[in-house]
C-alpha cells in the first residue's frame, strides 16, 4: 500500500505543475521599431512581459475578443498582461502603430474573433502589416493542427 501511495503522489507531482502553472514569454521593443515577436502563442492563463530595450516604444491593444481589452502601457515601461481569454488580439505601439510596430498574440490557439481583428482600423501600412501577421498567424494554426 505504501509503494501505491508513493506511485500516485509522485506522478501527480509530475502531471501536476503542466497543468496548473503558468507560462511567461518576453517581449521586446527592438531598435527597429518592431517587436521581437511578432505572432506570439500563448495558452490561457500565460504572461506576456514587454521588456524596453529601446526607447520611444509602449503596448496599447487595438482589438481581441474580450469587451474591455487590457490598459496601454506607459512609454518605455516593462508591462505584463495575463490573458484569460482565449482569441486573437492585436496590440501596437501607439506613436508607431501605423508605421507597422503591431503584434498578434493567438490565446489558446483560437481564431474566433480573428475575422473582426481583419476589421481594425489602421493606416495602409499598419494594414499591410497586419495582412502579413494574420498570414503568419493561419499558417501556424494549420501546421499545429494537422495530424501526424
Amino acid at each position: 500500500m505504501h509503494f501505491l501511495w508513493v506511485l500516485v503522489l509522485s506522478i501527480a507531482f509530475l502531471v501536476l505543475p503542466q497543468f496548473v502553472s503558468a507560462n511567461d514569454l518576453e517581449i521586446e521593443f527592438t531598435k527597429n521599431d518592431s517587436y521581437s515577436i511578432e505572432v506570439a502563442r500563448i495558452s490561457v492563463g500565460d504572461t506576456i512581459k514587454w521588456l524596453p530595450k529601446n526607447e520611444g516604444h509602449n503596448v496599447e491593444f487595438f482589438a481581441g475578443p474580450e469587451i474591455s481589452l487590457p490598459l496601454k502601457s506607459e512609454m518605455d515601461q516593462t508591462y505584463s498582461v495575463v490573458f484569460s481569454t482565449p482569441g486573437v488580439y492585436l496590440y501596437g505601439c501607439t506613436p508607431h502603430a501605423n508605421m507597422g510596430m503591431l503584434g498578434l498574440i493567438i490565446v489558446g490557439n483560437d481564431l474566433h474573433n480573428l475575422e473582426s481583428i481583419k476589421q481594425t482600423a489602421l493606416s495602409p501600412i499598419g494594414q499591410s502589416i497586419l495582412k502579413r501577421l494574420v498570414r503568419i498567424a493561419e499558417t501556424q494554426t494549420r501546421s499545429t493542427t494537422k495530424s501526424p
